[in-house]
């Protein structure tokens, strides 16, 4: 077998292997069975398990991808942008990053990256990927695309072959592309959720248009498939060492990538943040810079190496073997966590919640919020009692008020960074999560907006009522419509916000949000506090 998956440090308590195995769990989950998780949760597990089969299934969109993407070359079109959300986007984004193939994933609302991503159009081809097709993020990027090819001078014909569409049958997207004329439309299995289609259409069809070999990938599952019935196969393991590493205290998994892979931690933390974090309860991915950097390690730490073997001085599971495995593992190991959690791994109740905040306030208006202070180039504003007695008037006040939210993390708790900025042009707002976890002893997870609230949002408002936030803004240099709607970009990345900071003030978190009226000067400012 191409998986191995070793556990150093972590006792797993044999009763709880014993009842999987009286349950008959690997080979009741590989047939199938929607009971696994309860009454509660059969409803929805019956047409969630399509992922089982997609190494077996997903074989048949091989021959046609090879055809497209030749078919595009031979034009002159190798550019490969997607334009998707959480499941649509991070898979592909891990295939093609560890394969050396160029991907642009575009899963913002930041107007300086839509107009960047956009200004490059002669070699474009874009893949639209959305199951329901009403993304917000996703559609507003696909009209901001064909106002550019429009611009550029492509007729509407011309701008319809520029355009690929994944989507699910029957899906508003579906009928969205039969009306503009996409070159091709790849319909997924719609009994596949989301952050569960790695190997669906979803996953598939970017990472093969860009160049990347998705065959191997299915081969590489496969293989792992062939064993997964087996009582004691490695996704089991992985699965029971989440689990019971969660039921023991240690809820944090601090994941790295090894050397075979790359940026497949992103991922993994979607899969499991939205598959957990729900019902006050949940396992927090933490994905680190590096196995040894801040927060490899803690009392409620189990740290989580992909790819390479991890160090046994910590209580760690290393999970090696090609990727196609990988992401099935995965895939395998979170249902089977989430039935030892007495957790539904399927649905995802509560990210609706900043998106109805963010529809209502596009429909009425910004809320209009005084900074508390603004101290050189941030403006300070706080919720929850963070900023309660912390001098803002003091030269360090920026300091002192992360400081305050520092010390409101309770035991076993979590800081979450949330940047709603340019991931490109304010990438040196990711040093932020090292930095901070340099100066305490809890976890700090950090996230890129508004990609994270189709990930980690979900455990922010329905898990372990435990953390505090950082939420980061920035001044737009330059804004962009949103063609045919009734905002830009940038008053939709302010909504967006906006309805984030809501959703968490009603669950009554901490909160420092910092506004940073230049970008580069901000970053700059917060990073040399924090030296």
């Amino acid at each position: 077998m191409t998986l191995a998956v070793d556990v150093h440090g972590l006792d797993v308590p044999q009763q709880i292997r014993d009842q999987l195995i009286e349950d008959d769990v690997a080979a009741r989950l590989v047939a199938g069975d929607p009971t696994l998780w309860g009454p509660a949760a059969e409803s929805e597990a019956a047409i969630r398990l399509g992922w089982l089969d997609l190494p077996a299934t997903s074989r048949e969109l091989v021959s046609p991808l090879a055809e497209l993407r030749a078919q595009l070359a031979g034009e002159g079109l190798d550019r490969i942008v997607l334009c998707g959300m959480g499941g649509s986007s991070l898979a592909p984004e891990v295939i093609c990053r560890t394969a050396g193939r160029p991907l642009l994933v575009l899963d913002t609302t930041d107007p300086g990256q839509v107009a960047a991503a956009t200004a490059d159009h002669d070699r474009t081809v874009v893949v639209v990927s959305s199951k329901s097709g009403g993304t917000v993020e996703t559609d507003s990027q696909r009209r901001a695309f064909i106002a550019a090819f429009a611009a550029a001078g492509l007729d509407e014909k011309e701008i319809g072959a520029r355009f690929v569409v994944v989507t699910d049958p029957g899906s508003p997207l579906a009928e969205t592309a039969a009306a503009m004329g996409a070159r091709a439309v790849f319909l997924a299995d719609p009994h596949v959720g989301g952050r569960y289609g790695a190997l669906s259409a979803f996953g598939l069809v970017p990472a093969a248009l860009a160049g990347a070999d998705v065959g191997t990938l299915l081969d590489e599952a496969a293989e792992l498939a062939g064993h997964l019935a087996e009582k004691d196969n490695p996704a089991m393991e992985l699965g029971i060492a989440l689990g019971a590493g969660a039921l023991a205290g240690r809820d944090k998994l601090a994941l790295a990538d090894g050397a075979s892979v790359t940026g497949f931690s992103d991922w993994a933390e979607q899969l499991i943040a939205e598959s957990t974090g729900k019902e006050g309860r949940g396992l927090l991915p933490v994905v680190l810079e590096s196995v040894d950097a801040p927060g490899a390690s803690g009392t409620d730490v189990v740290l989580g190496v992909v790819g390479d073997d991890a160090p046994p001085a910590v209580p760690s599971i290393a999970v090696a073997g090609p990727l196609g495995a990988q992401f099935l593992a995965w895939e395998y190991a979170t249902a089977v966590a989430g039935r030892i959690l007495g957790l539904n791994p399927f649905d995802q109740p509560d990210v609706t919640a900043s998106k109805d905040n963010t529809s209502r306030i596009l429909a009425e208006s910004l809320p209009d919020e005084r900074p508390a202070a603004t101290i050189g180039a941030i403006e300070v504003r706080g919720s929850g009692g963070v900023l309660d007695g912390v001098d803002l008037s003091a030269h360090d006040g920026v300091r002192l008020a992360l400081d305050a939210l520092l010390a409101a993390v309770p035991p076993c708790g979590y800081l979450a960074v949330m940047a709603y900025l340019d991931r490109e042009t304010d990438a040196r707002a990711g040093e932020l999560r090292a930095a901070l976890a340099r100066s305490t002893e809890h976890a700090v997870t950090f996230g890129w907006a508004p990609r994270f609230l189709h990930s980690t949002g979900q455990l922010h408002k329905g898990g372990p009522p435990v953390g505090v936030f950082l939420q980061l803004t920035g001044e737009i240099a330059q804004d962009l419509p949103v063609p045919d709607r009734p905002f830009s970009f940038a008053t939709l990345q302010a909504a967006q916000a906006a309805g984030d900071r809501q959703a968490l003030a009603d669950r009554q978190r901490p909160l420092l949000h910092l506004h940073l009226t230049d970008r580069a000067a901000g970053l700059g400012q917060l990073l040399a506090l924090l030296d």
